[in-house]
């Protein structure tokens, strides 16, 4: 629908308001300035009236204000790392226009009584949290890996991500400051971050954003959680027939937890953890699931201290992540974990730039990529090589402590003939092993890429087993499988989360096959998604949207998450 003029005035008189919150080089508004924003990593994309790119709190904070004055929707984002584009619009079919509020610029942290705790502002990444905590030989609850590279920690919590580690649960805690727009359209800053900061807002953030408290303005009250203290003992119980995590679990939809863009998050609390030392890999291969299902559950109920990770792939996910995460790996491994960042944010603008000339090839940034890439030798130890021929399935088990003596003993024992095998890596090897792991998300995007005259879409699926499932590995029926190039799965073999990525032929329906795998999947048991944002490609549960309701009864923040309303008051 064209907008009246006087539609046109108001939008304008709003985005000199926005300039004026935060400065006009901050508010974006043309559309190749805003597409990096508006359009999800792996999935979705919108229009929208402006990007805004706060640099403090207070900006923040008046930002929002401006917003509910002008009955704006608020899309919150950080890294736009999500994989079911929950931070991104998706369609243009909103009843108003849309602002999204990037919070790259807010990267704060601020570490409390000697590093136990942090506290993350909007814009903190995990790789920046994890950095500061090295020297206090301390780790946040989840360290870098799969789509986490470049995540913000607050991002974590909102989505109920999951992270690989075994022994710490996924992101959580009660302890958050955030705003909500109530049912009247009032905008309401709740502080519940437990620190002693003031009654005014402004005068709340400003304190906050500086750092200007100390640990007398700290509260600490056992019954407020920080972390998924439970999430051992629900792990161990490979009997029950429910998964030990996933993202619509009742149990950790509190308030910013969970909350999946619906409030305004401007802080959160959380527990961090003794860093792991002495830690050992093992790198372990079998040509039938039953063998690994026996390893899982001798683990999970005998061993008297549980591994720290293990990860999970197939041969088919691991020769697509050796050549089409080959420069991610390489990248990582050369030039550190921050390097991810700038050459997203190079890929971004080199694709914006190719979008506006008709003479440009497709997918250029990635093209480029994969060539840099191939200039570089294998990259992969000579004894993970050697297991991609033998086996067909390869588990990382990384371990410590007590674990690590466990895990020797109970694998020579376990594995003796021709079907499995094992062997301890060495250091390089264990980082090298973990790395092409993790290089694995990205690469099925990287495939559709390359591909793309052969490939219609990805479906991305992220499913959570129960505990007690023993057949973990799928069997597709026919009529499933005939539209599919290629199958990636990997994942999270402990806790039983799978991500599951389909290759769909170019010329195949691939919402129509998302759909039926969705049906498949229910019939198996699995929940879904199990740690990431539901965005616009789940449907969200009873009790995520009774969550959502509450936390946003105005329907403000992110309408449309989880294929819920896109209108006003939830019409």
């Amino acid at each position: 629908m064209t907008p009246t003029r006087s539609a046109i005035a108001e939008n304008a008189a709003f985005i000199a308001d926005l300039k004026q919150c935060v400065g006009a080089g901050h508010v974006l508004t043309r559309p190749a300035a805003t597409e990096r924003y508006r359009r999800g990593y792996r999935y979705g994309e919108g229009k929208v009236l402006a990007v805004v790119r706060p640099g403090s709190l207070i900006e923040q904070w008046r930002v929002l204000l401006a917003c509910a004055a002008a009955n704006k929707i608020v899309l919150m984002q950080a890294a736009n790392t999500g994989l079911t584009g929950g931070s991104t619009p998706h369609g243009d079919d909103y009843d108003r226009d849309i602002v999204i509020i990037s919070t790259l610029r807010l990267k704060g942290v601020h570490l409390i009584e000697s590093g136990r705790q942090a506290i993350c502002l909007p814009g903190a990444t995990l790789d920046r949290l994890e950095a500061l905590l090295k020297p206090l030989d301390r780790e946040p609850h989840s360290v870098i890996g799969s789509s986490c590279i470049g995540a913000s920690v607050v991002g974590g919590v909102c989505n109920n991500s999951g992270g690989s580690l075994v022994q710490r649960g996924p992101a959580y805690t009660e302890l958050a400051l955030f705003a909500r727009i109530d049912a009247r359209g009032q905008v309401e800053l709740v502080n519940h971050l437990g620190i002693a900061l003031g009654t005014e807002p402004e005068a709340i953030l400003k304190r906050l954003d500086a750092g200007d408290f100390t640990d007398r303005d700290v509260r600490h009250d056992p019954a407020t959680a920080a972390s998924d203290s439970g999430y051992e003992e629900r792990v161990r119980d490979i009997e029950a027939d429910s998964p030990a995590r996933y993202n619509a679990d009742p149990d950790r939809l509190f308030e910013a937890s969970g909350s999946a863009g619906k409030v305004m998050v401007f802080a959160v609390r959380l527990d961090t953890f003794p860093k792991q030392s002495g830690t050992r890999t093992f790198y372990i291969g079998a040509n039938s699931p039953d063998t690994l299902t026996r390893i899982r559950r001798d683990i999970l109920s005998g061993f008297r201290t549980l591994p720290i990770a293990a990860e999970y792939m197939h041969r088919d996910c691991y020769d697509i992540a050796r050549t089409y995460g080959k420069d991610t790996f390489l990248a990582i491994r050369l030039l550190g974990v921050g390097s991810i960042r700038h050459i997203a944010a190079f890929k971004a603008r080199l694709d914006a730039l190719c979008g506006r000339l008709p003479w440009a090839p497709s997918f250029l940034s990635d093209r480029l990529a994969q060539v840099i890439g191939s200039w570089f030798p294998n990259h992969l130890p000579e004894r993970m090589e050697d297991y991609r021929a033998r086996y067909e399935h390869h588990l990382m088990l990384k371990v410590c402590g007590e674990g690590v003596e466990e895990a020797r003993r109970y694998l020579a024992h376990a594995l003796g003939d021709d079907d499995a095998a094992a062997f301890e890596c060495s250091d390089d090897e264990s980082a090298k092993a973990f790395l092409h792991r993790f290089a694995a998300a990205g690469a099925a995007v990287r495939f559709r890429a390359i591909h793309h005259q052969h490939v219609s879409d990805i479906v991305a699926l992220d499913i959570a087993l129960r505990r007690n499932d023993r057949d973990w590995m799928e069997t597709l029926p026919d009529d499933l499988a005939a539209p599919i190039l290629h199958r990636m799965y990997y994942g999270h073999f402990l806790c039983h989360v799978f991500h599951q990525d389909y290759i769909v032929a170019k010329g195949q329906d691939s919402h129509a096959l998302e759909q039926r795998m969705l049906a498949f999947q229910a019939q198996r048991g699995a929940k879904y998604p199990a740690e990431h944002n539901v965005g616009h490609l789940y449907e969200a549960g009873t009790h995520q949207k009774a969550h959502f309701k509450a936390l946003d009864p105005c329907n403000c923040f992110n309408p449309g998450i989880g294929h819920t309303s896109r209108l006003a008051h939830w019409s």
